[in-house]
């Protein structure tokens, strides 16, 4: 008999970065078509999924503040850029058959549904994987920012942050040897710590709303559902 999963219903949040690959810029669809596996791999478990993609790969609103430009218009085209990057994964979801609908904060209804929560938690009933673009809509909020709304939003059981790393290391792996990864860590140590795992909004926001947050490999096939059974490795945060 399976693994039975730990969770009924959670968020996964994907960097833009992870689409990209080992591309410089843009989505690689080899990566895409991958992530969407494991997700499908979830929802064959009976796991509900809400996703939300960060837009990093296409375009960064903090690039055009830091020369000289107005942050507020930056912000709006890195949204733009989740979006572009939900439809690719959300045709990598229907390419496995798996009932997808991409969610915008920002309306745009010849491309996508605009999102409302109770919209969502109807897609979600129905068996979908619901893909939230547009970030939170607002300028100044990252896509950690709004995992964390999106989550709170839907009651996700936690968020799963899929990163470069296999957890939360005292320091970058990939820059110094000795840094250690943490099994467990509760929500106030990652803000004390200055963890840079999600920002301190996010953090916060998952903290006030009692949701744990589980850092592991987004780049390892099969992760997501191992770690939904209580498998695999990664850091978990959480406050009991």
């Amino acid at each position: 008999m399976s693994p039975q999963p730990l969770y009924k219903r959670v968020l996964l949040k994907a960097s833009g970065e992870a689409l990209m690959g080992s591309q410089g810029f843009g989505i690689d669809v080899n990566v895409a078509d991958r992530i969407a596996s494991d997700i499908a791999e979830a929802r064959a478990m009976g796991v509900e999924v809400g996703v939300v993609v960060g837009g990093g790969n296409i375009f960064r609103g903090v690039a055009v503040a830091s020369k000289g430009g107005d942050r507020v218009t930056g912000d709006h085209m890195g949204m733009l850029g989740t979006v572009i990057n939900a439809l690719a994964l959300a045709t990598s979801l229907r390419k496995l058959n798996v009932d997808t609908v991409v969610l915008s904060a920002i309306s745009m209804p010849e491309i996508c549904e605009s999102f409302t929560q109770l919209r969502t938690l109807h897609h979600l009933g129905q068996g979908r994987v619901v893909i939230f673009a547009g970030g939170t809509g607002n300028p100044f909020f990252t896509t950690d920012s709004a995992a964390a709304l999106r989550a709170a939003e839907i009651g996700a059981e936690a968020i799963f942050k899929g990163t470069q790393v296999d957890g939360i290391y005292s320091a970058d792996p990939k820059k110094d040897p000795a840094a250690t990864r943490f099994e467990t860590l509760t929500h106030g140590e990652v803000l004390e710590k200055g963890l840079a795992v999600m920002d301190v909004a996010a953090v916060a926001l998952a903290r006030e709303n009692a949701i744990p947050i589980i850092v592991f490999s987004i780049h390892e096939k099969g992760g997501f559902a191992q770690i939904l059974t209580g498998g695999g490795r990664k850091t978990i945060v959480a406050d009991n």
